[in-house]
């Protein structure tokens, strides 16, 4: 998951790495009084907003009010900005690259690091990118920077500050369970100090149940996926009329497959996951009921998820939310023939294979 640069600067910030003085903007009644210059980011998930014009320098206070009117609200590249982040303007001296990143191939942390910052690191020639892979039983250490200190020649004074940034950076991105912790530009003031001019956070979408907080941040979600991922689920809302509980990843992927193979429109993938709780799928069916759909297909291979645990919570849900929408199972596995034969008595349709229930389900859709 993308982190706005607001989000990415306050966990800098927490982390004791310096970034500019600054606010966020949500409503035009949130502008401050203008006290010196300022910078005025839209906050949106895309690199080169300068050039795309959503970044305003002020350098006035009959400059501030008129630089946020033209980007509240606009589009950037397609994007419409809903924030603005409005910050000190820094004398930069000079401008730097640092990452930490997750090298998938030799699966294990990377830092990169260059003085030719504020560009597009991929348009650098790779003699000037210092690239040192991190063995995560080894883990980071002090030496690694004076490597890095050295490739790039700093002075000192750059080169101590440089150092403490490094070991917090990383620290962040174990913390976080990041895949990619940027700072573009990192910059050297007019009086010598390193700023975070800039942030990149990318959080692993399947550690956010560590990192509840920004559960409800993630602009690539809806307001109902955002629901279902603070609850613990795998949701995502789709365009067509069935709603559809399945365990395991895999299992959900084949049913929407399947689904769509017999001309049937998915509402949505719910994966109940590994669990022997009834609660668990009445939450499910909750979660599914809210995005409305004309049917509910529930698909599941009994195994730690046991057959009986999930007709029992079917019937609970049915009960519990006057559920009037055909609900098609299929059940196999553990307890299989219990769990068909406890929905059979509660009027739910039960199959054991997993093609008699999708063109069950299909007919259902469509009023068949």
């Amino acid at each position: 998951m993308n982190l706005y640069e607001y989000l990415g600067k306050d966990i800098f910030r927490k982390n004791g790495i310096p970034v500019p003085d600054g606010y966020l903007v949500e409503k035009k009644e949130d502008v401050r009084k203008y006290e010196k210059p300022v910078v005025v980011k839209s906050q949106i998930l895309l690199g080169g907003r300068g050039k795309s014009g959503g970044i305003k320098f002020v350098k006035s206070e009959a400059d501030l009010k008129p630089a946020v009117d033209s980007l509240l609200g606009s589009e950037v590249r397609g994007l419409k900005v809903t924030r603005l982040l409005v910050e000190e303007m820094i004398d930069i001296r000079k401008e730097m690259y640092v990452s930490f990143s997750l090298n998938r191939t030799e699966r294990k942390p990377m830092l990169m690091a260059t003085v030719e910052g504020g560009v597009e690191i991929e348009s650098l020639p790779h003699d000037k990118i210092f690239l040192r892979l991190i063995d995560p039983l080894m883990g980071y250490s002090d030496y690694i920077a004076k490597e890095a200190v050295k490739f790039m020649q700093l002075e000192p004074a750059i080169a101590a500050q440089f150092r403490s940034l490094l070991a917090k950076l990383y620290e962040i991105f174990n913390k976080y369970d990041c895949e990619l912790v940027e700072i573009n530009p990192l910059v050297i003031t007019g009086e010598g100090k390193l700023i975070a001019a800039d942030a990149k956070v990318v959080m692993d979408s399947d550690s956010l149940f560590r990192h509840r907080e920004f559960n409800v941040i993630d602009p690539e979600k809806t307001p109902l996926e955002l629901e279902a991922n603070g609850r613990g689920y795998s949701f995502v809302e789709l365009q067509g009329d069935i709603g559809v509980i399945a365990n395991g990843a895999g299992l959900t992927m084949a049913t929407l497959d399947a689904l769509t193979l017999h001309k049937g429109k998915p509402r949505n993938f719910l994966d109940l996951g590994g669990t022997d709780s009834v609660d668990i799928v009445i939450d499910a069916f909750d979660l599914v009921l809210k995005a409305n759909p004309k049917t509910i297909l529930v698909n599941i291979f009994g195994g730690v998820t046991k057959c009986d645990t999930v007709a029992n919570g079917i019937v609970e849900a049915k009960k519990k939310y006057g559920i009037k929408q055909p609900i098609v199972v299929r059940l196999s596995g553990i307890h299989e023939e219990e769990g068909r034969e406890i929905l059979k008595k509660n009027g739910v349709d039960a199959f054991s294979d997993m093609m008699s229930a999708i063109e069950t389900a299909v007919k259902r859709e469509g009023g068949n």
